[in-house]
């Protein structure tokens, strides 16, 4: 290839143009990368400075609302610094020690010797962290939580201490005082020098009361059939939660409270509002037995509730609270020390059963088992006592109930010609109808046997529901029975066996077979005044009766040995009550009496067809029946001949 002088300098001018051309674009990169860096500069300039500024409006921000804390609660953050520390107050029946944190009751004791705990130590219904009580007040800024904070006490007494808690250059003062001889503590809450940190609308304050109620029985599952929260409301009714079952919850509430209290088998904490409470919500939980180590538990209550608070100080919220045992006398004369014009009617925590059975308990045998405890003797001499005192006031009943069942076994002979006389099915009104005739001529009911057993069963079910809260029972000991108000574990095998437990309670294995054997006594003594096909068909009444007792023993194998011991003694005293009667009437003259009566009857035109009484009554309705059988018949037999 053959190159000329243009070809060349082409080349050349070539050269000198790419040449500028990547001098120019390695020029203004440079410019342009100088240029950013000083952007970047100036824009981080920019940002440092913002971010001072920021800073600095953070930080005195942080500073103003310190001073505006300082300035206002200040003494909430200092009564979160303070040390613990304890108060003691004592009376001649009470032992209760105060803490500073949180300005509340942290134990409380009984010092009457006669409550000890299964150790044998002093009753102590609780202490350290299982009760809490905190009171909570909103503020206009800040909102107080007692519990949380520590108060500092002050004019302290053998009996009575102020807790204080200071909040900006004021205090909201707890005042506590033991009523001398007495379970009764009273408590006082008042603001002082507040009003600027409440807002004006304040007028109560919240009350939010919890604690894990201590087993202080030997028998876990009874007790808990008598541990609840019960309540007053201020139309004078007594309410609580059931408790059967493990968790139960209570917040639709219709009135007003005059006290809400912490309820075990045999003690309790009552509060009591000198105005009233404005419930919210009351919870019980249940513990489990086999979950539990050292303190057992049985379960844990928590009250939510209001009451009136004058944030100007110029009145003081006043509750009080009973500390104490379910003793009915106890629980009156501490109602009176309240000096309360309102029917409190702190008693109504012992239960004594339904209406009618509540007013047999409270009018009749609690009067009569305080004169008899009263004499100083051993609780089971008192309980033989009053079993023979009752079933000496139903003896009269139980002979009229004899009485009548030995006149139908001396009709029986006379009866059973009637059976022979209509033995055919179709005749069996008729039957009935002459029988019930029989019984009138000669002045006799069946039913008389029935009524005097039914008036005893009130007494029955009312000792059913009185001795198992009688707490004079606790700790006393009887024969093999180490405390009567719990079961009596003879054997005892350790290890929980399903239906039956870990024991088998003597007094309930008598108390069973006193029951089968009167059992066995009334069966034989129905069986003299019924027929053939009577006995026939009461046969499995007959097998359910023996099995009933039976069926009992699973239940009342948990339960108090002293209301085994009560029925099994009653049963063995009407064994020998059947037995005594038996032995004093003699047939014959029962029978010639009868016979008497009824030819005086007779002779007189009475007792054949009257109706007033009540086998005339009987009568006129197998009469009834009769005829409208009969119509029956007759109106089937047209039928069939159409």
């Amino acid at each position: 290839m053959k190159i000329d002088k243009n070809t060349i300098i082409g080349l050349i001018l070539m050269a000198l143009v790419m040449g500028g051309y990547m001098w120019y674009q390695n020029t203004t990169a440079k410019k342009m990368q100088e240029q950013r860096a000083i952007e970047a500069q100036t824009e981080a300039i920019a940002q440092h400075k913002s971010d001072s500024i920021e800073s600095v409006q953070k930080e005195k921000k942080a500073k103003k609302l310190i001073e505006q804390i300082n300035d206002s609660t200040s003494s909430l953050f200092q009564a979160r610094q303070q040390n613990d520390g304890q108060t003691v107050l004592e009376n001649e029946l009470l032992k209760i020690t105060i803490a500073n944190k949180g300005g509340q009751i942290a134990r409380a004791e009984l010092k009457d010797p006669t409550y000890k705990d299964q150790k044998g130590k002093q009753v102590v219904l609780f202490d350290n962290n299982e009760s809490n009580m905190r009171l909570l007040f909103d503020g206009k800024e800040d909102n107080i939580v007692t519990d949380e904070l520590y108060f500092t006490p002050k004019n302290a007494s053998k009996s009575s201490v102020t807790m204080s808690l200071p909040i900006a250059d004021g205090s909201i003062d707890i005042m506590y005082k033991l009523v001398p001889n007495s379970y009764i503590l009273e408590m006082s809450v008042k603001a002082n020098n507040l009003q600027g940190f409440f807002p004006t609308k304040t007028k109560s304050f919240d009350i939010e009361w919890s604690e894990n109620m201590r087993q202080q029985e030997k028998g876990f599952e009874f007790e808990n059939r008598y541990s609840t929260i019960t309540w007053r409301t201020t139309n004078n009714d007594t309410d609580e939660l059931s408790s059967a079952g493990a968790d139960k919850e209570e917040d639709n509430f219709k009135d007003n409270l005059q006290w809400v209290a912490f309820k075990t088998q045999f003690f309790s904490q009552i509060l009591i509002a000198d105005s009233e409470f404005k419930p919210s919500s009351f919870k019980q939980k249940q513990f489990k037995k086999e979950e539990q180590k050292d303190i057992k538990y049985l379960k844990n209550y928590v009250a939510e509730m209001s009451t009136d608070f004058d944030p100007s100080g110029k009145s003081v919220s006043q509750m009080k609270m009973y500390l104490g045992p379910n003793k009915f006398s106890t629980l009156r004369n501490n109602e009176k020390l309240c000096n309360d014009e309102r029917d409190l009617d702190l008693q109504s925590i012992v239960y004594l059963g339904w209406p009618l059975i509540k007013y047999i308990n409270r009018f009749f045998m609690l009067y009569l088992f305080d004169w008899m405890t009263s004499w100083g003797i051993n609780m089971g001499i008192v309980l033989i006592i009053l079993t023979l005192l009752i079933k000496c006031a139903v003896f009269p009943l139980m002979r009229k109930s004899f009485l009548s069942s030995a006149r139908m076994r001396v009709l029986k002979p006379k009866v059973d010609e009637l059976a022979k006389k209509y033995p055919n099915k179709e005749d069996a009104m008729k039957k009935q109808q002459e029988t019930m005739q029989l019984y009138s001529q000669y002045g006799v009911s069946p039913m008389g046997g029935c009524l005097p057993m039914l008036i005893q069963m009130p007494i029955w079910i009312a000792l059913f529901n009185f001795i198992p809260n009688a707490i004079e029972l606790r700790g006393q000991s009887f024969l093999w029975a180490d405390d009567l108000s719990t079961y009596d574990d003879v054997i005892n095998w350790g290890t929980n066996i399903p239906f039956i437990g870990n024991h088998i309670s003597l007094f309930c294995v008598l108390w069973c077979i006193s029951t089968i054997v009167n059992t066995w006594i009334t069966m034989r003594q129905q069986k003299d005044t019924m027929t053939s096909e009577q006995a026939q068909q009461m046969k499995m009444m007959q097998w359910m009766s023996y099995i009933m007792p039976v069926v009992f023993f699973f239940s009342f194998n948990d339960y108090s040995s002293g209301l085994n011991l009560y029925y099994f003694f009653s049963g063995l005293l009407s064994i020998l009550m059947m037995w005594f009667l038996r032995k004093t009437t003699n047939d014959d003259k029962l029978l010639a009496k009868l016979e008497k009566r009824y030819q005086e009857r007779k002779a007189n035109g009475t007792g054949i067809n009257k109706t007033s009484s009540m086998m005339g009554r009987l009568q006129a309705l197998a009469e009834k029946q009769q005829e409208m059988l009969r119509q029956q018949q007759e109106e089937q037999q047209k039928r069939n001949k159409k």
